[in-house]
């Protein structure tokens, strides 16, 4: 059986000899700086760890198509740096500031054509399948991005319409990865749903954890600043549930002094010029959100969405020592939070 040491060997032998064409330069050097920037991998090593439990060594068969699975992610995060506006990415500089926006936009479509390309050397036999899953996958993912830039324009959206934004933006990725790896290993259908299932839910509780960190984080572990999504008016699980809680305690008439919906949206229209600014308002959002028991409810979330995941894994029917690798996936996908 291979082991989780195996997979990070093979990953990481996989990205640091991933092939780009030479020429022209100016195309191919932004992806493999893209890829050379690294990034946590999280998507083909679930794809690789899902495969492991079938089958005892990665042919080129799994290794391409999961290594397609970074690519793709990696074309998104292009384009998503370019509409915004973002000046870092993974402590580094973006595509659109090293190089500019033409170079990034041409480069991040020539990437999307790479991952299609490695997508495509999946066995014959279930290629048609593999082609299907990652179409529809790929569409999601630009949906969800449409989503996303929608809300932008609206103060105040349900939980449903964001839970609905996260699992086409990111849930849907980590899902056809888990379900990827299963239908190149050969295994059944109804274990294939399964594990986009489990994929699924991971994804969500990934998110949640995310937008948990970048506000109630360690800046040093968590690899960037805290409070960036508050300074930007992000809209992420924390504000969309603060706004829908404070207005349901409001109606209610249980809510503390200065931590109604009115306070959080005077809060969210704070200047943020300067870093002192920045800092007030992160710190006024952050008490807001603290005082409204935010973030116990996002810790709980987080919990149920890892919880729903793990069911779904319980319900293939494998060994327990294979059910076990899922889980250390799992632990460690969501284990920031801890």
């Amino acid at each position: 059986m291979i082991n989780e040491t195996q997979i990070e060997e093979t990953l990481n032998g996989l990205f640091s000899n991933l092939d780009f064409a030479e020429e022209p330069a100016g195309l191919y050097d932004p992806l493999r700086y893209m890829i050379g920037i690294g990034g946590k991998r999280v998507r083909p090593r679930l794809c690789l760890t899902v495969y492991s439990l079938f089958k005892d060594s990665f042919p080129e068969e799994i290794l391409q198509p999961a290594a397609a699975l970074e690519v793709f992610h990696s074309f998104t995060l292009i384009h998503d740096d370019i509409m915004d506006n973002a000046d870092m990415r993974r402590s580094q500089p973006t595509v659109c500031r090293k190089w500019n926006d033409n170079t990034a936009i041409l480069s991040g479509d020539v990437m999307c054509i790479d991952s299609y390309r490695r997508i495509a050397k999946a066995p014959a036999k279930v290629l048609p399948q593999v082609l299907e899953l990652f179409n529809t996958t790929a569409a999601q993912v630009c949906e969800g991005q449409q989503y996303d830039m929608d809300y932008e324009n609206i103060k105040e959206i349900p939980m449903d319409g964001y839970m609905k934004m996260i699992g086409l933006k990111t849930a849907v990725l980590l899902a056809c990865s888990a379900k990827l790896g299963a239908l190149i290993a050969g295994a059944d259908e109804r274990t294939c749903d399964y594990l986009y299932k489990f994929g699924y839910s991971l994804g969500l509780a990934f998110q949640i954890t995310d937008d948990y960190l970048d506000t109630f984080g360690d800046s040093s572990v968590f690899g960037k600043k805290i409070g960036g999504d508050i300074v930007n008016n992000k809209k992420s699980w924390l504000l969309t549930r603060a706004l829908e809680k404070s207005g349901e305690m409001e109606k209610s008439g249980v809510i503390q002094q200065g931590s109604g919906k009115n306070a959080l949206l005077s809060a969210m229209e704070m200047k943020a010029a300067n870093e002192s600014e920045k800092n007030a308002k992160i710190a006024r959002v952050k008490e807001i959100y603290t005082d409204l028991g935010i973030d116990e409810d996002a810790k709980y979330e987080i919990i149920k969405q890892h919880a729903n995941a793990m069911d779904y894994a319980g319900m293939i029917g494998l060994p327990r020592v294979r059910y076990e690798i899922l889980h250390r996936y799992a632990e460690k996908l969501l284990g920031r939070t801890r």
